[in-house]
């Protein structure tokens, strides 16, 4: 009885020290997203918060996968510098990224070999972002996630949410260029793929990430869609100078 009650407080013990850390894990991140928050001058308070960073992981630690022929990421898989995206189809301001903000670190860090960026699903403006998520999992399996991605992106309004349905989906799926429609449809209706789109929320949650867009550029989280500079003194701090 006594070697199993040691042994139980032993189990206690290492278990505590796990949530122990997790949460410190959690606090720190959120300590960070904090004063990256946006405010009525979005830039220079975010900007402050990338000063006296030193190269290396950040306090929510390395959130890349950097999976070899993923489709839900760009950029060479042992790019220095990994830019994590959590996002949701029906946000306006991940669509404010994706056509001012992203194109700009494509081309200067991306298309260089210093970036990866890689796609987290955060579906949080209800079913039919849950929708939207599916079907970019389905433009993926053939190939064409980012022009999916761009082509939704595009078309959303300045304010609020867009709807989705199945044929307003396919028509973006279209214009991407995906191959085969009638499979696009199949898979974009297949609810299997619910669980990597929930693995992807359960990793924005143990970071504190509950509103899109965020990012997290080596460990270090970005909230909001801030500015290329931003980004910028990221990726240069954590090890992605160009020459």
């Amino acid at each position: 009885m006594a070697s199993r009650s040691k042994l139980f407080g032993i189990r206690r013990d290492v278990w505590l020290l796990g949530a122990l850390g997790v949460v410190a894990l959690v606090l720190a991140g959120v300590l960070v997203l904090e004063r990256m928050r946006t405010t009525d001058e979005p830039t220079s308070t975010a900007v402050a918060a990338t000063e006296g960073l030193e190269a290396g992981i950040g306090p929510v630690g390395d959130m890349a996968r950097r999976v070899d022929g993923d489709p839900l990421a760009r950029g060479p898989v042992d790019a220095p510098v990994v830019l994590v995206v959590y996002s949701d189809y029906r946000c306006p301001f991940c669509a404010k990224f994706s056509h001012d903000t992203e194109p700009q670190l494509v081309d200067k860090y991306v298309e260089a070999g210093k970036l990866r960026i890689e796609w987290r699903d955060l579906p949080i403006f209800g079913e039919e972002s849950m929708v939207a998520a599916r079907a970019g999992r389905a433009a993926a399996a053939q190939g064409k996630f980012w022009e999916f991605n761009s082509a939704l992106y595009a078309a959303a309004p300045d304010r609020g949410h867009p709807t989705f349905d199945q044929a307003a989906l396919r028509g973006f799926a279209e214009q991407a260029g995906v191959p085969d429609l009638d499979r696009f449809a199949r898979d974009a209706a297949d609810t299997s793929v619910d669980t990597e789109i929930a693995s992807d929320v359960m990793e924005a949650n143990m970071i504190g990430v509950s509103s899109t867009p965020s990012f997290v550029v080596d460990g270090y989280p970005v909230l909001g869609a801030q500015p290329l500079s931003v980004f910028e003194q990221l990726i240069a701090k954590t090890g992605g100078q160009l020459p």
